[in-house]
């Protein structure tokens, strides 16, 4: 221990290890001291803060006490009576508006002034507050979006909390309009939020949709309940847009915005395509639909003391009594979809919706050559029968092939021909290849096996397997 002792004087008395160790202290001292400093103005700059904004809604103490500014949530003074219309007046002071400006700094960029006025200015109705209307909803507010009336008679329960804007464990069993307005009033104080907990219904119209709405937003499950809806802007010439169903669905890619008269492979969208028909509605209806089929999941089967009298399990009489599958991002997918729609269309800032993805001449060319292609089928080997629409060519392209070629994965120059020769021509045995690849493939003789890889052979049959299962819900 003496010697280890010995060693270490010797070395602390070397002039050069002095050095260095005084320049680690010295380093270490300073650093500390910077790091302090910086810690100490931050302090200072978050306090000095805190401390402005408080000195200026201080000075407007009327309107702390109308939109409850800083006030906890859970003292807030109820405004559950208020009537929101397009003429309800939005008071804010200076001070408020120059928050609200910065709080919107980012919107301001992108409308500019005049579209954010517009947008401001503008009174928005949202029926059905679920899963896709919270989001549409909330993104609205958000916005600035300062008139906002929502509508639902439901209630937040435990398994809305995988998709619901506002859903906590908190506010199960509250109503979800009233859920959606405590949140809003800790991002918006100022807006003038009305929730309503009511039924929409055909002889509910008049009344939930009345102060001239600037946009009305479908969010509701039950189909006859949509059409009501839809028929009454309709005729009232009320500006709407409708959500189709996002339960089942898992692809946010599929997603689109259309009119009604466009949709396709999307069994809500037709249900309710036919409904409005009956009425006389033949399209003009904006829809956010999915184009991808629901067939990888089923309803939730019913218990079985249920199956004898399901219909005593309904929420409400006409409503469904199996629960749908519902992946939680999917409907706040389709209501940030509807919300993003109305405020370009609100704030005059045009856009474009591509429905089925513009390929309509694509399809209708697929369709003329897949009939010329089967015009050269003998009878005896089921030709020339082809009975494919455009619709069905778009189903085949987009749906089972994904735009691509089954033999070479091109996207370039696309033809639909049969599979297997011997087979008649139908959507499970209809292939996409490229041109070249279909005139090669339509002269073959003989097994595919000697012509195909294992691995194209697989592919391709299991695809059409798919389309097999895809098929049942057409």
């Amino acid at each position: 221990m003496s010697a280890y002792l010995e060693k270490l004087s010797r070395a602390l008395g070397d002039t050069r290890v002095q050095l260095v160790t005084t320049a680690v202290a010295a380093s270490a001292v300073t650093v500390g001291v910077m790091w302090g400093a910086r810690r100490a103005r931050r302090t200072r700059q978050t306090r000095r803060l805190k401390h402005e904004v408080q000195d200026m809604l201080s000075m407007d103490d009327s309107y702390n006490e109308v939109a409850g500014f800083g006030v906890p949530a859970g003292s807030r003074t109820s405004l559950e009576s208020q009537v929101v219309t397009k003429h309800t007046p939005v008071s804010l002071s200076p001070n408020e508006e120059l928050l609200i400006q910065e709080q919107l700094a980012r919107h301001y960029g992108f409308f500019g002034q005049e579209g954010m006025a517009k947008l401001r200015d503008s009174f928005v109705v949202v029926v059905g507050a679920g899963g896709v209307g919270s989001w549409a909803a909330l993104m609205l507010l958000r916005s600035g979006v300062q008139r906002i009336r929502v509508i639902d008679f439901d209630q937040v329960t435990l398994s809305s909390l995988n998709r619901h804007a506002a859903a906590t464990r908190a506010n199960v069993g509250t109503p979800k309009v009233d859920a959606l307005k405590q949140i809003f009033a800790d991002i918006a104080p100022h807006a003038a939020v009305e929730a309503r907990v009511a039924l929409f219904s055909a002889d509910t119209a008049a009344d939930l949709l009345a102060g001239e709405p600037d946009y009305v937003l479908d969010c509701i499950d039950n189909m006859d309940t949509k059409a009501d809806l839809l028929e009454f802007c309709k005729n009232n010439g009320l500006e709407v847009i409708s959500a189709m169903g996002a339960g089942m669905k898992s692809d946010p890619s599929r997603v689109q915005i259309a009119d009604i008269s466009d949709t396709f492979e999307d069994p809500m969208s037709r249900a309710v395509r036919r409904r409005l028909k009956l009425r006389g509605i033949l399209g003009g209806v904006k829809v956010v639909y999915s184009t991808e089929k629901p067939g990888k999941v089923q309803l939730l089967s019913l218990a079985e003391s249920q199956k004898d009298e399901p219909g005593d399990f309904s929420v409400l009489p006409d409503f469904r009594v199996r629960i749908v599958p519902v992946l939680g991002t999917m409907p706040a997918i389709f209501g940030v979809a509807m919300a993003t729609h109305v405020l370009t269309e609100l704030a005059g800032f045009p856009t474009e919706p591509l429905p089925v993805k513009g390929r309509h001449a694509l399809y209708t060319r697929l369709q003329s050559d897949l009939g010329a292609r089967e015009s050269k089928v003998p009878l005896e080997a089921g030709g020339p029968r082809m009975q494919m629409r455009p619709n069905d060519c778009a189903y085949m392209l987009e749906e089972i092939w994904r735009g691509r070629s089954a033999i070479s994965g091109s996207t370039e120059r696309l033809a639909l021909t049969r599979w297997r020769r011997d087979q008649p021509m139908a959507t499970y045995n209809c292939v996409c290849m490229t041109k070249p690849e279909a005139d090669r493939h339509d002269k073959l003789s003989g097994s595919l096996e000697d012509h195909y890889s294992a691995e194209t052979l697989e592919y391709v049959e299991q695809r059409l397997a798919e389309e097999s299962q895809f098929s049942k819900w057409r």
